[in-house]
């Protein structure tokens, strides 16, 4: 696709060093080698070498200008323990870091916070706790953000139908606060696609056509996410006929410049975020890209358990992207 040959131009010699700390996977395996090849990053395999390497002879791969780290044996292990109590401020003792960091996600995230690599992706064997957790904790989310959100890019038939729906895989029901942060972080993931962000702020409502506390929700963190970011476009309360067809929006929003063309799609709890995303992907046959994670200081991707070597391809791709942006 158009998008993605941008994006692997945008990368392509830049060395992005990437974190995958699920190389005994044959799917992560097989994208990490794919990725080295196309000369878009600079893959580091988190495990035994040993392992890895009959695996990757299994598969017919040829892994040998890849980087693999061991935490049972890294030279510089006592400094990422030293790294690591600080970073956490006496929530863990040395004895704690030593066996936290033998878990993969955990190093593989020092490694990131320590700039010892740009960004990391795991979540093919693991569960989004299991990837998070480590992020939350060491990499931690940016200043004024006060939590992470993922974030779906669609793409539909046609290069030009690109959209972003969130959050559909975190916050189970953000707060007006959350969910105005949600929508910057939203346009801002937005821009990385190309995409000229026009944030719908979507409800059951339309402009005060209906009356309840989840519809007060929705309208104050539209004027929260307007203060937070003046620069971007963000209109609500909206229904979603209303943030997408143009002729609806003239009805119900004539004043409105998202109205009728938003491109960035925040939902007001991951209940319909989620509903809304598959509805998309299954019967819109749109591709759902994701989750992609807003928010963090540095770029970590959560896989689905159910993705194939394609997604591990394309998530990483997006990851190095945003480490790109964060520079």
């Amino acid at each position: 696709m158009e998008l993605f040959e941008q994006l692997k131009e945008n990368i392509s010699g830049k060395n992005i060093r990437m974190v995958f700390p699920e190389p005994m996977d044959s799917r992560v395996l097989g994208a990490a080698v794919r990725l080295k090849s196309d000369d878009l990053m600079e893959p580091i395999l988190i495990g035994n070498k040993a392992d890895i390497q009959e695996l990757a002879t299994s598969r017919g791969l040829n892994i040998d200008s890849l980087t693999i780290i061991d935490p049972e044996n890294y030279a510089d292990f006592d400094k990422m323990v030293t790294s690591f109590i600080e970073r956490r401020k006496g929530k863990a003792t040395e004895d704690q870091a030593r066996t936290v960091l033998k878990d993969e996600n955990y190093f593989g995230t020092m490694l990131v916070y320590m700039d010892l690599a740009d960004g990391l992706v795991s979540g093919a064997i693991h569960s989004t706790g299991d990837t998070i957790r480590p992020a939350l904790q060491i990499v931690k989310t940016k200043p004024g953000v006060s939590r992470t959100s993922g974030a779906f890019l669609m793409i539909g038939n046609r290069d030009s139908e690109k959209y972003i729906f969130s959050d559909c895989a975190i916050n189970i029901n953000p707060d007006a606060q959350a969910l105005a942060e949600i929508a910057v972080e939203s346009a801002k993931t937005a821009e990385l696609f190309g995409i000229d962000p026009k944030v719908a702020m979507l409800s059951f409502s339309t402009k005060g056509s209906a009356k309840s506390d989840e519809v007060t929700k929705v309208m104050e963190a539209t004027r929260i996410a307007k203060e937070l970011a003046p620069e971007f476009d963000i209109e609500g309360e909206l229904q979603f006929d209303a943030a997408y067809v143009p002729a609806v929006a003239t009805q119900k929003a004539p004043e409105s410049s998202v109205a009728g063309q938003a491109n960035v799609f925040v939902f007001p709890e991951i209940q319909s975020g989620n509903i809304g995303y598959k509805i998309a992907q299954r019967l819109g046959g749109f591709q759902a890209i994701g989750p992609i994670l807003q928010g963090l200081n540095k770029p970590i991707s959560d896989l689905s358990r159910g993705c194939n070597e394609e997604d591990v391809y394309k998530l990483s791709i997006i990851t190095a992207a945003q480490s790109l942006m964060e520079k």
